[in-house]
C-alpha cells in the first residue's frame, strides 16, 4: 500500500482530508484515529503533526506526505516537494520595533526570536548575517517586549498584530509557503502508485478552479465565441438541429465564468450554462 502522512490538527488538517476525500479517498470521521486504511485505493493514511511529517517522509518510513512548505525547509529533512496544493498560503517576514533595522543585513549581532528556528538559521546564513536564534513554540511577538530578542521571524497574514504589538515588518519576504505534497529526496519520480495519487490530486485542483460552459451559437459567430472560451485544448462544437446554430462545450475558469456569459450574451449566444466539475484527468 501506499503509505501518506496527512496533517491530523491546525490550518493544514481539514483542507487536506476535505481534498483527499474528493480525490476519492476514505477519510477519518473521528479525530482520534491516527491510521485509516483504504483498501480500495490500496493506501493507508497515517495522521500525524504537521511538523513531523517531513520528518517520517525524508526517512523512509512513509512515501509522501502532505505538509507547508514552510514546515518541510524548517525541517531539514531529506524531503522534497512535488506538488503544490493552493491551499494555507502564508508569508514568513521579519519584524522589529521601528528604527531598530531597515533590512536583513542590519541584524548581525542580534537576536532573531522564531517557530521556524531551522528555515531562519539558512535564511541568515544565506545573506552573510551573524545572528543568533532563539526557539520559541508560540506567540513570538511577545519575545521583543520581554527582551528575549530584538527581532522575530513569524508567519504574517494582514500584519495587524504586529501592528498592535508595535512592530513593522522588516525587508523582503523570506518564504511563501502553502500546503506542498513531499517525498523522500531522490526517490523514483515515475512510482506508479505515487503519479496515480498525483493525477487525483490535481483533478481535484483543475475541478476547484473550472466549470464546464455549455451554449448555443450562430454559426457566424463561433470563431469569435471561441475566442472567448479556448478550454485547455480546444472546445466541442456540435451542430443543432436548428440550422444556422452550434452548440458549445468548453472549460472555462471559475472566476471568470460571469464575466464570460455577459460577452457571449452580448455576441448572441442563448442557454449559456455552466456546470460545476467533480473531477477530471488532464
Amino acid at each position: 500500500m501506499l503509505r501518506i502522512a496527512v496533517p491530523n490538527k491546525g490550518s493544514l488538517s481539514e483542507p487536506a482530508s476535505a481534498m483527499l476525500h474528493e480525490a476519492g479517498y476514505r477519510q477519518r470521521k473521528d479525530r482520534k484515529e491516527l491510521v485509516l486504511v483504504d483498501a480500495e485505493n490500496e493506501v493507508e493514511f497515517f495522521f500525524l503533526r504537521p511538523r513531523d511529517i517531513a520528518v517520517y517522509v525524508g526517512s523512509g518510513r512513509l512515501d509522501i506526505g502532505i505538509t507547508g512548505r514552510d514546515l518541510l525547509l524548517d525541517s531539514g529533512s531529506q524531503a522534497e516537494e512535488i506538488m503544490q496544493l493552493g491551499f494555507a498560503g502564508s508569508t514568513f517576514r521579519y519584524a522589529t520595533r521601528p528604527g531598530t533595522a531597515k533590512d536583513v543585513s542590519e541584524f548581525g549581532g542580534m537576536t532573531v526570536a522564531t517557530s521556524f528556528a531551522g528555515l531562519v538559521t539558512k535564511h541568515l546564513a544565506d545573506n552573510g548575517v551573524d545572528a543568533a536564534v532563539v526557539h520559541l513554540d508560540g506567540a513570538v511577538e511577545t519575545a521583543i517586549q520581554l527582551g528575549v530578542a530584538e527581532v522575530i521571524a513569524d508567519v504574517v497574514e494582514t500584519g495587524t498584530t504586529l501592528r498592535n504589538a508595535g512592530l513593522e515588518i522588516i525587508g523582503e519576504p523570506i518564504l511563501e509557503s502553502e500546503a506542498v505534497v513531499i517525498r523522500r529526496t531522490g526517490d523514483p519520480s515515475d512510482d506508479p502508485k505515487v503519479q496515480q495519487f498525483l493525477r487525483r490530486m490535481q483533478g481535484v485542483l483543475v475541478a476547484r478552479r473550472y466549470v464546464m460552459m455549455d451554449y448555443d451559437i450562430r454559426v457566424e459567430q463561433v470563431e469569435r465565441a471561441v475566442a472567448l472560451t479556448p478550454g485547455l485544448e480546444s472546445p466541442t462544437v456540435s451542430p443543432l438541429h436548428h440550422e444556422g446554430w452550434v452548440a458549445v462545450r468548453s472549460m472555462v475558469p471559475t472566476k471568470d465564468a460571469q464575466r464570460i456569459m455577459d460577452e457571449l450574451y452580448d455576441l448572441g449566444a442563448r442557454a449559456i450554462l455552466t456546470t460545476g466539475i467533480h473531477a477530471c484527468r488532464l
